[in-house]
């Protein structure tokens, strides 16, 4: 087979080594050489050093969980063509499972060019993703915390949670907070209520009309400080991801024309794809990396599943509650397209087929710098 890098390296990375195996082909003979490395940030630096003084020009690893970024970080500072590998598109032959027989072998695939590198963004828009991750793990875990409140709620036989909306909304607050502190009369307890609440001061009072005791009082009150210090970190996740929108900020409003996406999901949608669309070939290439499109899965001319293929998990959830929004917008095509769809396939395959569609708007624009254009303009063109 041809070789395409002369000089290069595979590494198999874990949590506390790095084996490494050089690869020089001098003639028509490979030479290997192999060498295991902590993964602290000294040896690290070593490891790069030793590759350099073997002239190694490219280097590929798996992407083994969170090891391999400390890795791609350090080496990235150095003049290598970097490969991060998918670990299900290298596989070796069964039974041949060791650290050196994995380092040796994505040498090989990589010095013949078999290794389809997997998509890694520039520093700004990892660092930027990490924090609205994190959001959206913070926004989990006080959606937890809300239901525990609810549940001490109906354990104390406060039925809140059926006359309010919000029970941790301005009156639901107000009311929870006077359990805590100690009132139980429905009447007090009911007049704390925002005069727009719908229900009637004698539901109300219904509601709240329960066997409140110390324990339930404990837990309500923890549940709200958790609450409250979880407010106050996505707060701070927002004002840091605010200072370091600026390689991003351009680009928001155009996404914010597609309809259904705001401007969270569009920083959210920016910080999983990049600002780079040079990455992905075509729109198909990267609605395929989104996990947007049936998997392949057919034997004997029989297709057996169309279920969508596994891709970005955090940008395909962001995908889709942008696409239900947009199936709502009157007038518009990812209406007519979800209305469409579902007539034919149903609604859980319709509304991939708009997120999908949205994705691939969204790809355009973000190559051509260009706003949404709807192909429909008014609701009678929509039917």
């Amino acid at each position: 087979m041809e070789v395409f890098y002369p000089n290069c390296a595979g590494l198999d990375v874990h949590k506390d080594t790095v084996v490494a195996c050089s690869r020089q082909v001098v003639g028509r003979k490979a030479s290997r050489e192999v060498r295991t490395f902590k993964t602290t940030t000294s040896d690290l630096l070593a490891l790069s050093e030793w590759l350099s003084s073997l002239g190694c020009t490219h280097i590929a690893m798996e992407a083994t969980g969170v090891y391999w970024k400390p890795v791609w970080h350090i080496l990235g500072d150095g003049d290598f063509a970097l490969t991060l590998a998918n670990a299900a598109h290298v596989k070796n032959v069964p039974g041949r499972k060791t650290d050196v027989n994995d380092a040796t072998w994505l040498g090989d695939l990589l010095a013949h060019g078999l290794i389809r590198g997997s998509f890694v963004p520039d520093e700004q828009t990892l660092e930027q993703r990490g924090l609205l991750r994190t959001r959206k793990q913070l926004i989990r875990e006080r959606t937890s915390h809300v239901q525990r409140l609810q549940k001490t709620l109906e354990e104390a036989n406060i039925k809140l949670d059926s006359v309010i909306s919000d029970i941790v909304g301005t009156s639901g607050r107000a009311m929870i907070e006077a359990l805590v502190a100690g009132e139980t009369d429905p009447a007090q307890l009911a007049r704390l209520a925002n005069r727009r609440i719908r229900a009637s001061a004698t539901t109300l009072q219904e509601a709240l009309r329960g066997r409140v005791r110390n324990h339930h009082r404990f837990l309500l009150r923890l549940h709200l400080e958790q609450i409250d210090a979880l407010d106050r970190a996505i707060a701070e996740i927002d004002r840091e991801v605010e200072a370091n929108l600026d390689p991003f900020r351009a680009l928001i409003p155009v996404l914010t024309s597609i309809p259904g996406i705001g401007d969270l999901a569009a920083r959210v949608m920016l910080a999983e794809i990049g600002t780079d669309m040079s990455r992905f070939p075509t729109a198909g290439h990267l609605v395929s990396w989104a996990g947007m499109c049936p998997k392949n899965d057919e034997s004997a001319g029989k297709r057996h599943s169309t279920r969508m293929r596994k891709g970005a998990p955090w940008l395909k959830t962001t995908l889709f509650q942008c696409a239900w929004a947009g199936a709502r917008a009157k007038g518009s095509y990812l209406q007519a397209q979800f209305h469409r769809q579902r007539a034919r396939n149903g609604a859980k395959k319709a509304i991939g087929a708009v997120a999908a569609s949205m994705l691939t708007a969204a790809y355009h624009m973000i190559k051509n710098g260009t706003f949404y254009e709807d192909r429909i303009h008014t609701p009678e063109a929509a039917l």
